[in-house]
């Protein structure tokens, strides 16, 4: 046949369009949508919004809602990615920020260290924005950072990169990145 999946459109775009709905780490293909709690939540927002009418405002609010997820995502591993890279991973950071559902924990050891590391950073640092819950994906990465022996300097420049504000301190103030 000349049409996949029955879909006439298919030549012209359309199922990149559909692919850019099923992409939900904004990472084109991603193979791990709906397998940690945070995905599922997400790909629950686009199955409600795409039963909607476009017209309605239920459905521009759930729209908003999923841009602004997916914004969110964008800056965490934004924010993780430049730790990364101001710890010598240039090459090596998005490699070692991607994670699929066939990722595995290097050693079950670790996972009780990445955690309290992940509940560090989420307390003490602002690479999580506040209203962040915390992410499966990101155990992983603390995960490689220490078989890495690298976990606690990412702790420590993240520290330095996107401390927490004290109350009087300027926004601007905290993005400074230290020589």
């Amino acid at each position: 046949p000349l049409c996949s999946n029955n879909n006439p459109y298919a030549s012209f775009g359309a199922t990149l369009a559909w692919d850019e709905e099923q992409n939900l780490w904004s990472t084109p293909h991603d193979v791990t949508h709906t397998e940690a709690d945070d995905d599922r939540v997400l790909y629950n927002m686009i199955v409600v919004r795409n039963q909607l009418d476009k017209d309605s405002e239920e459905w521009q609010k759930l729209n908003q809602d999923i841009y602004t997820v997916r914004q969110a995502r964008k800056e965490v591993r934004s924010r993780w990615k430049h730790v990364l890279e101001h710890l010598g991973f240039q090459k090596e950071a998005d490699s070692l920020l991607s994670v699929t559902k066939l990722s595995v924990i290097s050693d079950s050891q670790n996972v009780g260290k990445a955690r309290d590391i992940l509940l560090k950073l989420s307390e003490e640092t602002t690479i999580f924005p506040t209203s962040w819950q915390l992410s499966e994906r990101y155990l992983f990465v603390l995960d490689r950072l220490i078989a890495l022996d690298a976990a606690d300097e990412f702790f420590k420049m993240a520290s330095k990169v996107y401390p927490k504000r004290a109350s009087g301190e300027r926004a601007d103030d905290s993005q400074k990145v230290p020589q």
